[in-house]
């Protein structure tokens, strides 16, 4: 539901939501600065947010089950989900991962349609394909409901091992394409086409998938979070999920995006724009680790181990909120904030006009530390 706010002067909204930018930063910070490359996401590539959160728990998740695996990657999950579902096109993903209305194939009855040429007879009663008459592939990686029987995990820790929610079918797809046993080694061309020809046994299938895993690659990388632990990593797995998602004045929530507000200091509306802006972003992603934030910028500052300006970048974990001020030593001046990433970047809703992205700290002039919230 959008909130209709009118225009109520730049100092009411600057202390609401205190994230935006030095008044001359537009001026200041190139878009084209230098996390440009890696800002454009896989979003742009056109992977939902919370599908490719899903597709990065998923890959990461998975050593806990086939620790052998290796080479199991966020791309390779969305090559898989892009050609079967298009990345659930068309249906509506829920923030706890559930996909309505329910994707499902057609009938597996030998007819033809939808190139099926082998009859296969019921094996869930209904369960996950609501036909007890036949057998259907259910779900955004369209499992046949006997596979994902032998392969399905709890993606979600909601107790439940559901073909229809993203975060279990992702990974439990990661599961599968790992194989059994020792596991394969899916940075070697032939292991990987041995996954995906598993996963549908025709070459054309398996060349398509590979295509868009090239893609996705080159147009999506996304850092590895491997060696980030614990509530940070949660952190900085929710923020990178949101990249391509628009800067929206007043917009996020703990649950997500939303329409933000009229007006920023520099006359850009957020209530028609559904997004983030830099709270918003933290606010959303430190939900996702069960760490209530305050709104503004100014107050987050206050929350946990505070970090000093005089401390340096270096000081900073992947996970840290990272601020801007005019005066560093002074929370109340704190008019942004990001997220830590690792190697002096950070997960950012940097402006109105931007999209969720990568930047380097010093894409801003006024570096005011950090915190620490755990």
């Amino acid at each position: 539901m959008k909130r209709k706010l009118g225009c109520l002067g730049v100092v009411l909204f600057f202390a609401l939501v205190c994230c935006a930018g030095p008044m001359t930063m537009s001026m200041s910070a190139s878009s084209g600065s230098g996390g440009a490359s890696s800002s454009v996401g896989a979003a742009a590539a056109g992977i939902p947010a919370r599908m490719l959160t899903a597709y990065i728990a998923a890959s990461e998740k998975v050593r806990s089950y086939r620790p052998q695996c290796e080479g199991m990657e966020w791309a390779v999950l969305a090559g898989v989900a892009k050609i079967e579902s298009g990345h659930a096109a068309g249906h509506t993903v829920s923030a706890r991962g559930d996909v309505r209305p329910r994707i499902l194939g057609p009938r597996l009855d030998g007819s033809g349609a939808g190139g099926n040429t082998t009859a296969m007879p019921d094996t869930d009663r209904g369960r996950w394909d609501g036909d007890r008459a036949g057998e259907r592939a259910v779900g955004p990686f369209q499992f046949l409901p006997s596979t994902f029987r032998a392969v399905a995990e709890d993606g979600n820790g909601d107790g439940r091992r559901d073909p229809h929610n993203v975060d279990d079918a992702a990974l439990s797809a990661a599961v599968y394409l790992c194989g059994s046993g020792k596991g394969r080694d899916l940075t070697k061309r032939p292991q990987l086409e041995a996954a995906i020809g598993s996963y549908n046994h025709s070459s054309a299938y398996v060349t398509d998938v590979i295509g868009w895993i090239s893609r996705y690659k080159s147009e999506g990388a996304t850092p590895s979070v491997k060696q980030v632990k614990g509530a940070a990593r949660t952190v900085v797995t929710a923020a990178l999920g949101q990249r391509g998602v628009p800067y929206s004045w007043g917009g996020g929530t703990a649950k997500g995006p939303s329409y933000g507000l009229c007006c920023s200091p520099g006359g850009s509306s957020g209530d028609q724009i559904r997004g983030f802006d830099c709270s918003g972003l933290t606010t959303y992603a430190f939900a996702k680790a069960g760490i209530a934030l305050p709104r503004t910028a100014a107050e987050q500052a206050g929350v946990g181990r505070r970090i000093p300006a005089s401390a340096g970048v270096r000081a900073l974990q992947p996970g840290d909120l990272v601020f801007f001020g005019y005066v560093p030593t002074e929370n109340g001046t704190i008019h942004h904030v990001g997220i830590y990433l690792g190697k002096g970047q950070m997960i950012n809703a940097l402006r109105p006009g931007t999209k969720v992205r990568i930047d380097p700290v010093s894409v801003m002039p006024d570096y005011a530390g950090g915190a620490r919230p755990w």
